[in-house]
């Protein structure tokens, strides 16, 4: 009885495609042992080369693309907290200025409603104008009277008669009362200055004020224009009465001394 098998492909490869029949004197011409352990090892080594299937390289390419993604996200991250703490540094400043300004516009505020708005600028005007009005008027009275008490001097140098002498004395002694009368004018002229320097003295205070709130004097002062002196000709040369804490001033026994 004849048996008929199945062909494996290795068989058709060797015997052109013939069947092979248990029992068979044919089945002698089957291939070699070599070449069928030579194939034997190509499938195996075939089967244990690693390799990756479509699916299993789309998912690698997504892992690393992926990581490549979250880097960047932590790279991003890293920029924006640094930018946010610069934020936070501007802010403190910025905070710091408005109210520097905020400050600043208080002062001037109040500068504005106690020294310099209209009412009070014309009664520090008032009090000025009246103290060189009372010092001409009362230097004006101080020099008449010394001009009569000389006039009546001479006067009695030249008269006899007691009464005429008596008379001219009593004028001597009124024209003195009027001298110390016109010398009241030193009191209101105190007076009327010391308001005026009280104004001034406030200014001043809150103009300091608003110096230490940006920084001091030494800060602003690096910000003063040049001093430029446009003075010309004799104007140049005067300054005035000096003060006695001013420097660079002759003294009256400088004076002497050069004449003496």
């Amino acid at each position: 009885m004849v048996v008929h098998r199945k062909r494996f492909r290795i068989e058709e490869i060797y015997n052109g495609g013939t069947p092979i029949i248990a029992g068979d004197d044919d089945a002698v011409s089957m291939p070699m042992h070599r070449e069928i352990m030579a194939e034997l090892r190509a499938i195996r080594e075939q089967m244990g080369t690693p390799h990756r299937s479509g699916a299993a390289e789309a998912i690698a390419v997504d892992v690393e693309s992926t990581n490549r993604e979250v880097a960047d996200a932590q790279a991003l991250l890293q920029t924006y907290r640094a930018q946010i703490e610069q934020c936070e540094k501007l802010k403190i400043e910025l905070d710091l200025i408005y109210d520097a300004i905020n400050r600043t516009k208080q002062e001037i505020a109040v500068l504005h409603g106690k020294s310099f708005n209209g009412d009070e600028m014309a009664k520090v005007t008032g009090e000025l104008g009246a103290v060189v009005g009372g010092t001409e008027h009362a230097t004006q009275q101080i020099l008449e009277a010394a001009e009569s008490i000389d006039q009546s001097a001479s006067a009695m140098s030249k008269v006899t008669s007691p009464d005429q002498m008596r008379l001219l004395s009593e004028e001597i002694q009124e024209r003195v009362i009027s001298i110390f009368e016109a010398c009241n004018f030193q009191d209101l002229t105190g007076q009327r200055i010391s308001k005026v320097m009280n104004t001034m003295k406030f200014i001043e205070h809150h103009i300091n004020v608003m110096m230490d709130i940006w920084g001091g004097v030494d800060a602003i002062r690096a910000h003063a224009p040049a001093i430029v002196d446009d003075r010309v000709g004799d104007a140049k040369l005067l300054n005035g009465p000096k003060l006695d804490s001013d420097e660079g001033h002759a003294s009256q026994d400088d004076i002497d001394a050069m004449f003496g």
